[in-house]
């Protein structure tokens, strides 16, 4: 791969090792220096990727001193995605944030500032919107014949122990709600305003409902919670217009609803291109699958548009927004109050 995007990538974790770097590789990308403060999870994502020794450090600031590196990208959690998004751009390198960009939007618009001020581009990996099922909705949510839309409606659930270690729920909101905090305005448009609401089951069962008034005059509720077996589907959303609406469950099936007429009185019955439900499903024994997590699509987003494609990625003001969103999520369900924007 001569032409090959030369990539370094910081942080190796089981996130980065099982989600990420599989997908990146399989674009026309190479990998020439890996860092991670754990030496074992270094040496392990180096033998598995093929990075020499040689190249693999455990300081960041050897990997952004390196001459061979066209674009890099992170995967080394919120409390230190600011420092090294904001290096690695001003050392003029274009880079991917895994989510979420910082703690909080405060820290999300120092990366955001940092992009600006430097002209690089910042991704940040909300992947959500990349995965097939959900380009599929979107794609004719966003489409004229759809007209405005008018309501949404989801379900994000999780396990207690996925976040077991985070008795605050910080990991919950940072880790799985932001995902939904950037979706749901991809879909529905700007937030003018959001209330939360929450109720523990017992500690580290939480289940909150929050709701959306958009801009455009929509309405939202979206229930998200630690109090579901991860062994069952978690996911489910839809946006409604004037009679149509658009259903994605569990990542991979999309149900288009229009408005059929009745079909007792007809004998000839059949089905409409034009008004009857269509139904997408994946063939789940081909070989070649689809993009279900998102993953691989948005990490292409971001080599195509480092390469002189348009750029299409979630960028860091998109990484703002959604932690805004987040910080108004968790204000409102401190005080019980809605947070205008």
């Amino acid at each position: 791969m001569s032409d090959a995007l030369r990539m370094a990538w910081i942080g190796c974790g089981r996130h980065a090792t099982e989600m990420l770097l599989p997908q990146l590789v399989r674009h026309p990308v190479r990998l020439v220096a890996l860092c991670d403060v754990d030496e074992g999870a270094l040496a392990r994502a180096g033998d598995r990727f093929g990075v020499p020794d040689a190249a693999r450090r455990r300081d960041y600031r050897d990997i952004l001193a390196r001459t061979d590196v066209d674009a890099v990208g992170m995967a080394v959690g919120p409390q230190a995605h600011v420092a090294i998004a904001v290096d690695a751009l001003a050392s003029g390198r274009p880079v991917f944030i895994e989510k979420p960009p910082g703690a909080n939007g405060a820290e999300a618009r120092k990366i955001a500032a940092a992009a600006a001020s430097t002209g690089r581009l910042a991704v940040v990996g909300f992947m959500k919107r990349y995965s097939t099922a959900n380009r599929i909705a979107a794609n004719l949510v966003h489409a004229p014949e759809f007209g405005p839309a008018a309501g949404f409606l989801g379900e994000y659930m999780t396990a207690p122990t996925y976040f077991s270690g985070n008795p605050d729920y910080t990991g919950f909101y940072l880790h799985h709600c932001v995902h939904y905090m950037d979706l749901v305005p991809f879909l529905m448009g700007p937030v003018a305003a959001l209330e939360a609401r929450r109720h523990e089951l017992a500690p580290g069962k939480l289940l909150l409902h929050a709701h959306f008034r958009f801009a455009g005059g929509g309405l939202g509720t979206l229930a998200m919670g630690t109090n579901q077996s991860r062994a069952t589907p978690m996911e489910w959303w839809q946006v409604m217009g004037d009679h149509r609406r658009v259903e994605v469950r569990n990542v991979h099936e999309v149900r288009y609803v229009r408005a059929p007429k009745f079909k007792i009185d007809d004998p000839a019955a059949t089905l409409a291109d034009a008004e009857d439900t269509l139904v997408w499903e994946p063939n789940l024994t081909a070989a070649a699958s689809e993009d279900h997590k998102g993953y691989h699509a948005v990490l292409g987003a971001f080599v195509a548009a480092i390469r002189g494609a348009p750029a299409t990625a979630p960028t860091a003001e998109d990484g703002v927004r959604a932690m805004d969103l987040l910080d108004a999520m968790i204000r409102s369900l401190d005080s019980g109050r809605p947070v205008m924007f």
